[in-house]
């Protein structure tokens, strides 16, 4: 992991089968991140365009639990409850809140959400399939066709040892706005400058298969709180 990073609020730290972590913990509550070297991808399908991400980043494992919320903002708004499922009816304007809090709270955590292409880069792992268990999902592999959510780390991780990237909840994305794409090759993108809605990745627990491939995109206003959307944190190379 890069000597840039400034650990000190670090709880611990490590590599394993799926490379370099670290964690943070506040109030007894532990959150892993994974190291995301840089690299590049063929974003979005058919026939993709390419990606380059020329910084790594940390990206969490799983996407942000209801303990985490509530020890940090002293409320749990899920309509599925449970400490160890995502937290969900949470806005994008929610979020910024949260990550204000946090950063706060924690001197030098710096974390913010995802870009869209981070997401899609780290959802893939390395894959250039529909989906990052190969071109076909079964229910043993991601929460989908379902009716309710599921605790994080139910189910298997991809081969970055990230897991539900699939399924479970939409996750909101920094982007500035959604949408077409800028398809004639693009280093570092973060969206367009203007628009009315930010961009979700990963698809939900009552989607379809095809709704969650790695590609898979939607959207929604940055005021909307829907049990269908929660938030995977990140935090950039400094």
């Amino acid at each position: 992991m890069p000597e840039e990073f400034p650990l000190h609020w670090t709880s611990d730290w490590g590599e394993d089968k799926y490379g370099e972590w670290v964690a943070f913990t506040y109030k007894g509550v532990r959150q892993v991140l994974r190291w995301i070297k840089p690299g590049n991808f063929m974003m979005g399908d058919p026939p993709g365009y390419e990606v380059i991400l020329s910084k790594g980043f940390l990206l969490a494992e799983t996407v942000c639990t209801q303990e985490l919320w509530e020890v940090v903002m002293g409320n749990n708004p899920s309509k599925f409850q449970g400490k160890k499922r995502p937290v969900e009816k949470i806005s994008w304007d929610d979020c910024q809140e949260f990550l204000n809090r946090i950063n706060d709270l924690v001197e030098g955590l710096d974390l913010c959400l995802p870009t869209e292409a981070q997401w899609e880069y780290a959802c893939r792992a390395g894959t250039t399939t529909q989906y990052s268990f190969g071109n076909d999902i079964t229910k043993e592999q991601v929460n989908f066709g379902n009716n309710v959510t599921v605790d994080v780390k139910s189910l298997p991780s991809n081969n970055w040892g990230l897991y539900e990237m699939h399924g479970n909840v939409w996750e909101w994305c920094n982007d500035y706005w959604y949408s077409y794409y800028e398809i004639d090759g693009v280093v570092d993108p973060t969206g367009p400058s203007g628009g009315t809605n930010r961009v979700v990745r990963g698809g939900r627990f009552a989607n379809s298969a095809r709704t969650i491939r790695s590609a898979g995109r939607f959207f929604n206003h940055p005021t909307s709180r829907s049990f269908n959307i929660g938030i995977r944190l990140s935090r950039g190379q400094k």
